[in-house]
């Protein structure tokens, strides 16, 4: 079979895609259709991976795939497929890890060469359409490997079988169960350790990524062991970029990655995983330091998240871009002269606060940032500070404004709403605990046949979902019982479970698979063990499955639990990189901590002392006194006694003797 000679992403859900949709080149979506076509042609395949906010995918569409030359020349070559990889992580990981393989630096744009049965053979990241960066021109990239399908056909399909059984063993591949043990985290905690600049916050070098997996591990080491100086890296990494141009001062939320060592010259894309997880971590920060500073990036985070990200239904939307007018960072630079227009005389208020920095290289607008002694002291005086920010936020909203990528993934919504339950909780905010709860319902109520999408934007919904969106929608429903009490969570909880088991569960019955198992479209159904921005599918699975299990008392959802940990322990320990969620995972699964309190619904003594401090390792469940349901058991089957006020925190299957007084649970929680 052949697809028509045209360009096929018009109809597609994904705002990345229909962004090619006018391009000259006859792309395809992925799907069976296309891989046939490459079959019936026997032409290879040139696949490119990008996403929306991505600038480097902007800039290598508009030099080469809006050329007809270059079209021409692509169309009359191969097969030209056109991947999302928020859309298809799992397609994604497959052919990025074969780039690595090949050793290459990975990124995105990801331009990968396939033979027409799907297996890579060669390829790059951005190519230029003309030659330069050291890089070679695109089109010659193209007649080169034409050249080498044709001449040496027989030799590039044997180096695309081993290529491809060596991604397969990588990313597919089981091992040895390993013992989980204390020194697993210590172990690892120090490696990161070992990587954090001392002074600047964050790993030495740049660029500079948030890297929030890899900081969930230093606190958690800190949370178990005292390692002071782990907490302090994490504290640090924080306050070192929410000074800089990283974060977004008048607008609040974080951007991808600072290119520079100094968090100071952003990648000015704004991801929704990104602020997911910057306010758990400025969460478990304030609780532990009570600084002002981390609430306040939590509210305004939040209040960008509410304001600027919400979807149709109420979930939230993935990501926005980096350019507006075909320039990155052009929505949030400021010159001198445009601030002092919004603000007039109380400008000068302003700079006292803020600095404009115009680092050598970077040739847009200056950028805003702060010193350490501004910082400190815009905190102190946040009061003045809020009206000049809501004056310049008004004007930068008469802007043209970045482009949104408006679908909702579950996975990362799973995150967000999480966050927003934890956040909401800490700090009292019952609207942020009502925003997650209209999240979960939109995405929980976008199910078919009690199967999850992936992605959805308006009608258009991408069935079937992965491993992690049911494992973050899992979480997210705990968190959400933590939040409000409503045993129905709980039980959506067990359902996500359930659809993990019946579609991803592999057959030794040891771990799941990314994919699901009527997924026909993916040459390689790998496992999802390697963390990305945010932690790997098993990393939350393992999570999910321990939190359910210490919340439920059910034994055998935790004996699963440990099964799936130990295994992927054993696989981790095979891994070169990426393995931060599945150690942080397993710490989880060898000490969980689950905390019963039984409290006046009116006037509590003991929910706010639990409530201000979180911890991550933690389950709580909240019963009112003298309620006749009681929903949760103390191991061994023990209920707690609910005619008066106390508390029990357990570890594993030990609890400790009932805490009455609100003062003695302070310091038992913060020791």
């Amino acid at each position: 079979m052949t697809l028509p000679a045209q360009n096929l992403l018009a109809e597609e859900a994904s705002p990345y895609l229909q962004q090619h949709s006018g391009n000259p080149v006859h792309w395809r979506p992925w799907s069976p259709a296309a891989l046939a076509e490459a079959k019936a042609l026997q032409r290879p395949i040139l696949l490119s991976v990008g996403y929306a906010a991505c600038h480097w995918c902007h800039v290598m569409a508009h030099e080469s795939f809006e050329n007809d030359d270059v079209a021409a020349v692509m169309n009359r070559l191969f097969v030209n497929i056109k991947v999302d990889r928020e859309e298809r992580p799992d397609i994604d990981q497959i052919y990025m890890a074969a780039l690595s393989s090949m050793g290459e630096q990975g990124g995105w744009p990801l331009t990968m060469f396939l033979t027409p049965d799907g297996k890579p053979f060669w390829g790059g990241t951005y190519f230029p359409r003309e030659a330069r960066y050291g890089r070679p021109g695109f089109v010659q990239v193209l007649e080169a490997v034409d050249k080498a399908w044709r001449e040496k056909k027989e030799s590039v399909n044997q180096s695309a079988d081993g290529l491809s059984t060596h991604v397969e063993t990588r990313l597919a591949g089981s091992h040895a169960k390993a013992v989980l043990d204390r020194g697993m985290l210590a172990k690892f905690a120090n490696g990161i350790d070992g990587m954090i600049d001392r002074e600047l916050g964050g790993l030495r070098g740049a660029p500079k990524f948030p890297n929030a997996p890899f900081m969930q591990s230093l606190w958690l080491s800190w949370l178990r062991d005292g390692t002071a100086s782990h907490r302090d890296a994490v504290l640090l990494s924080l306050e070192k970029m929410l000074a800089g141009g990283i974060y977004d001062h008048i607008g609040g939320g974080l951007s991808r990655y600072s290119t520079d060592a100094e968090w100071l010259v952003p990648h000015f894309e704004k991801m929704l995983y990104d602020n997911a997880q910057l306010v758990r971590l400025c969460n478990w920060a304030y609780a532990a330091t009570g600084k002002e500073l981390f609430r306040l990036r939590i509210e305004e985070t939040v209040a960008w998240l509410l304001r600027e990200m919400r979807a149709e239904g109420g979930a939230f939307a993935a990501s926005l871009d980096a350019d507006s007018e075909g320039e990155e960072g052009l929505f949030y630079t400021w010159s001198r002269d445009e601030i002092e227009t919004a603000l007039g005389y109380e400008s000068a208020l302003f700079f006292k606060y803020f600095t404009l920095a115009d680092p050598h290289g970077w040739e847009g607008k200056p950028i805003i940032h702060q010193t350490e002694a501004q910082q400190i002291q815009s905190v102190v005086d946040q009061d003045l500070l809020v009206p000049l920010k809501q004056r310049l936020l008004a004007a930068r909203e008469q802007r043209v404004r970045p482009g949104r990528d408006g679908k909702a993934l579950t996975d990362w919504n799973g995150l967000t709403i999480a966050a927003l339950a934890e956040a909401g909780r800490s700090l009292g905010r019952s609207d942020w605990i009502e925003a997650s709860e209209a999240a979960f319902a939109a995405i929980a109520g976008a199910a078919r046949d009690a199967r999850l999408p992936h992605s959805m934007l308006g009608e258009k919904k991408l069935f079937p979902a992965l491993s992690s969106d049911y494992a973050a929608m899992a979480n997210a429903a705990i968190s959400l019982f933590e939040a409000t009490g409503n045993p129905d969570y709980i039980d959506r909880a067990r359902k996500f479970i359930g659809q993990l088991d019946l579609w991803h569960r592999d057959s030794d019955k040891t771990g799941y698979y990314l994919t699901a198992s009527d997924s026909a479209d993916v040459p390689i159904r790998i496992r999802g063990d390697v963390d990305e921005a945010i932690p790997s599918a098993t990393g939350q699975i393992i999570e999910a499955l321990v939190r359910l299990s210490s919340l439920t008392g059910d034994l055998d959802l935790w004996e699963k639990a440990g099964t799936v940990a130990e295994h992927a322990a054993g696989r981790a320990e095979h891994q070169g990189y990426g393995q931060a969620g599945i150690v942080n995972a397993c710490t989880l699964a060898f000490e969980p901590l689950k905390l019963v309190i039984v409290d006046r619904s009116e006037n509590p003594r003991l929910v706010p002392v639990a409530n201000r401090n979180p911890d991550p390792r933690r389950v709580d469940i909240v019963v009112p006194v003298g309620s006749a349901t009681n929903l949760p058991t103390l191991p061994g089957g023990v209920l707690p006694p609910t005619e008066k006020p106390g508390a029990w925190l357990c570890t594993g299957q030990v609890c400790l003797p009932v805490i009455t007084e609100a003062e003695e649970l302070e310091r038992m929680l913060r020791r």
